[in-house]
């Protein structure tokens, strides 16, 4: 696979005919994308869970109160008993994969640890399991139309409310969502 041709760092926006209960309507991060397959964050599914019953689990104690209200989304249908924690690029820890100089990903017990001490990276979004596809998988999918793939935005990501972001990553490409169908159409 060329450079040219890599989804890391752009968003997956599920069109509105795909219809699996783990991404309809769903925007993913893609952390990684190369021959051998993909991986991503879903980045608009929060959990009914916070930061700070995660923390208790793990016996981290949270500095300030304000880091036990952080929701928790659901990643992605892999491994949901693991965390990912996608965030601003800034200092490394024990198992960091920097997707850009601006964001990277960590899954290690120690980027926890900087945030409920309030010396975590300035944004955060915390993640039980992933999105992830085999060889070509991803591909397949977005010849099938289930895909619409963009650019990535750090203010999406980070800053906007959640229920938004499924709209506003596809109007970075200029698309509404709500004019499209979900019926598939053939000539």
């Amino acid at each position: 696979m060329s450079f040219s041709t890599s989804l890391t760092n752009h968003f997956l926006i599920a069109m509105p005919g795909l219809q699996d209960p783990n991404f309809s309507r769903t925007v993913t991060y893609v952390c990684e994308h190369t021959d051998q397959g993909a991986m991503g964050i879903v980045i608009n599914r929060p959990l009914d869970v916070r930061l700070g019953e995660l923390l208790d689990q793990l016996e981290i104690v949270a500095l300030r109160p304000s880091v036990e209200q952080i929701p928790v989304y659901q990643g992605g249908p892999v491994q949901t008993d693991r965390g990912f924690v996608l965030h601003t690029s800034g200092p490394t820890f024990d198992s960091t994969l920097s997707i850009t100089s601006d964001i990277s990903v960590t899954t290690s017990r120690d980027v926890l640890e900087a945030i409920a001490s309030g010396e975590g990276p300035e944004q955060t979004l915390v993640a039980l399991g992933y999105a992830g596809w085999g060889s070509g998988q991803l591909e397949q999918e977005m010849s099938a139309n289930a895909w619409l793939s963009g650019p990535a935005s750090d203010e999406i990501i980070f800053r906007m409310d959640p229920g938004a972001r499924w709209l506003a990553a596809a109007q970075l490409l200029g698309v509404d969502l709500n004019l499209l169908s979900g019926e598939a159409g053939h000539a």
